[in-house]
């Protein structure tokens, strides 16, 4: 079908287009500040530590983005091997709670958790699960305000259970929200790069759960906050 060979493509191009994007800003920065050092500024005692500072951060970023589109690519080629067991949904989420209290702290962030202690196990893979629960709570904090807050809740609907990541941060406009979950879209492109981030998380989020077999949703309002709500199937 070429019809479907062409659309490939041009998904194998713009992922190129965006991931080269993506690279070039922390490289240059990590160029720009190594040749200032290199040309006098290591002696600097003002200010050369500040620079390494900048070139440290810049490489944390690049390590991220490469574990993520390695982390997709990996995913959306199916060569994940899953190891799907009941698991207790209020362990994950307390564990990566725990995990991102000083970020959340940091930002001046609320985290408030609603799970039972009677919730029905899912089934999932823990380590996965764990990653699509990091990457959502994440998000939540980074586009939060401050003295913001993060409600995780989670509660059985039927034969399956929903999970709730709720913030009340900058919201999401209802055109963006179509898009949310494809690969470096991040929306609002003027502020895009004042948090920091892949751009892949959502898209990881989405894949991962569908492998779940269960599904992935958003509500938002800008100004306000959202609600993204993740369904997965109760173990047997």
């Amino acid at each position: 079908d070429i019809t479907e060979l062409r659309k490939a493509e041009n998904v194998r191009r713009e992922f190129v287009a965006n991931v080269s994007h993506e690279l070039k800003t922390p490289l240059t920065s990590i160029k720009g500040y190594a040749e200032t050092l290199l040309e006098g500024a290591i002696d600097d005692p003002k200010h050369n530590r500040a620079f390494l500072q900048t070139i440290q951060q810049h490489a944390n970023d690049l390590a991220r983005l490469i574990d993520d589109v390695l982390d997709l690519s990996t995913i959306e080629a199916a060569r994940v091997a899953y190891r799907f067991e009941p698991v207790a949904l209020k362990e994950v989420v307390d564990r990566i709670v725990t995990a991102l209290g000083p970020m959340a702290k940091g930002k001046k962030v609320t985290i408030t958790t609603d799970l039972p202690e009677t919730l029905p196990r899912v089934r999932a893979d823990r380590e996965k699960l764990a990653q699509i629960v990091m990457n959502l709570v994440d998000n939540a904090i980074k586009f939060n305000k401050p003295e913001g807050v993060v409600h995780v809740a989670a509660e059985t609907h039927g034969k399956e259970l929903r999970l709730q990541v709720k913030d009340s941060g900058r919201g999401i406009p209802a055109e963006d929200i179509p898009r949310i979950f494809e690969r470096f879209y991040r929306g609002n492109k003027d502020r895009s790069h004042e948090i920091p981030g892949t751009g892949l998380g959502l898209a990881i989020v989405k894949h991962l759960v569908e492998a779940h077999q269960g599904t992935v949703q958003v509500e938002s309002t800008p100004g306000k906050g959202s609600i993204f709500s993740i369904v997965f199937p109760i173990a047997p």
